[in-house]
């Protein structure tokens, strides 16, 4: 019987308990989020108990996960709904909670096999996938909706129109979304925490991919916390503080990072009709507004509102500020221009992932004998997506600039791997 090695027993350390923890926080603190935004926002009214429900449903789209829209309006109506949108204060705060419990166990070591990453990263996938069948399971509900006391109502009940809408997870695609969200936020942790530790053979990656990826993680990071800050002081000044903490706990990344890649130059297109309405300021509303498609950038939001040029500025500080923790964080024989590469190449990726994550899309409409929409205000259409390669361009460009820029101003600072040489005493002849 041979003793076991040193690797075997690290592994056997990061046991079933352990990850069993990590789960249930990273669960827990989404739900908590969702809960506490849907409050805000006034779901609680929602009729036959469906509020936890609807809670469920929030941190099933939050990890990536899929919820089919049904309706059903009799035999003579149809519903048509559709929706597609991902909460990211509710997505940040479980990727955060999440990745500080895959770490925890870790800290304090410079090196650890791959066997030993593989196997705590399977214990907690494996409890993860069984969290998402319940949480998939659990995300489904129909509503009735009432087509009132006029005209329209006396339709609905001369043809037994009874409209129906409601929602269930798909649970594969849930499943198959959320183990890539898990193992995203996963490879991500061990990418951006300075104490995580790597296989040895990784660990020539360390020097040019952690402090990019650090640097924008940090960004990002950066741009939630002033939202946040500017919420807050929006609501203490302009009242509405309940939409405002909805806004926070559901939705606040999503409007920072659109202003993000807005301020580097990238433009959306959208449109808003009927009563949906974006969980933004009211210019985005006003500007997305039209009977046709809008496009959203600095040019036309600017012609509604000059103070959209102050985008331009945060990125213009912000970015170079991350380029210079990137170089500061940076072995010292890492030239300029690697820098200028390595964020460049961080930042595309990064806004490439906010323009995947960052689109809205949602559609309900009734119609009665198959023709057209009832009216009544039962009808709306929501998009917004991105122009994605020119945004992903822009950003290259932008970390380019920026990183180069970053390296020259972190020269001063002292970094690893640099030897200070002491002055040799100069001798009298």
């Amino acid at each position: 019987m041979t003793p076991r090695t040193l690797p075997d027993q690290a592994v056997a350390r990061h046991g079933w308990l352990q990850a069993l923890g990590t789960v249930l926080a990273g669960v827990l603190s989404m739900a908590v989020v969702s809960a506490l935004g849907l409050w805000a926002a006034g779901a609680t009214d929602l009729p036959d108990g469906a509020f936890p429900r609807v809670v469920t449903a929030t941190v099933v789209t939050a990890v990536g996960g899929t919820l089919k829209l049904t309706g059903n309006a009799g035999s003579l109506a149809d519903t048509k709904a559709g929706l597609t949108v991902i909460p990211l204060s509710v997505t940040l705060t479980g990727a955060l909670t999440t990745a500080a419990g895959f770490l925890r166990p870790l800290r304090h070591r410079a090196v650890a096999s791959a066997a030993e990453l593989a196997g705590w990263a399977a214990r907690v996938a494996v409890l993860w996938l069984l969290a998402l069948i319940g949480l998939a399971l659990g995300a489904r509900q129909k509503f009735s909706i009432s087509l009132g006391t006029g005209t329209l109502g006396d339709i609905g009940d001369l043809l037994g129109a009874s409209p129906e809408v409601g929602f269930e997870a798909d649970v594969a695609q849930t499943v198959l979304f959320g183990l890539l969200w898990l193992a995203g936020v996963l490879v991500l942790a061990l990418l951006v925490s300075p104490g995580a530790p790597l296989p040895a053979r990784a660990l020539r990656f360390h020097a040019s991919v952690r402090p990019a990826a650090f640097a924008v993680v940090a960004l990002l990071l950066t741009y939630v916390a002033l939202g946040v800050v500017l919420a807050l002081v929006t609501a203490a000044t302009r009242g509405n503080a309940t939409q405002t903490l909805a806004l926070i706990l559901l939705g606040m990344p999503n409007l920072v990072w659109l202003a993000l890649t807005i301020g580097l130059g990238a433009t959306w297109n959208g449109r808003v009709d009927g009563p949906f309405g974006l969980p933004m300021p009211h210019l985005l509303d006003e500007v997305l507004r039209t009977p046709d498609i809008s496009t959203l950038n600095l040019h036309s939001l600017a012609a509604y509102d000059g103070r959209v040029w102050w985008l331009l500025v945060m990125d213009a500080v912000l970015l170079p500020a991350a380029a210079f923790l990137m170089a500061s964080r940076s072995p010292a024989h890492v030239r300029a221009w690697q820098h200028a590469l390595h964020l460049a190449i961080a930042f595309a990726l990064a806004v490439l992932m906010i323009c995947l994550i960052g689109r809205i899309s949602a559609h309900y409409g009734l119609s009665l004998l198959g023709i057209g929409d009832a009216g009544g205000g039962l009808s709306g259409d929501l998009f917004l997506k991105p122009e994605v390669w020119s945004a992903v361009g822009l950003a290259a460009v932008w970390g380019l600039v920026a990183g180069f820029l970053g390296a020259l101003l972190a020269r001063p600072v002292h970094r690893r791997g640099e030897v200070e040489i002491p002055a040799q005493p100069q001798h009298r002849t």
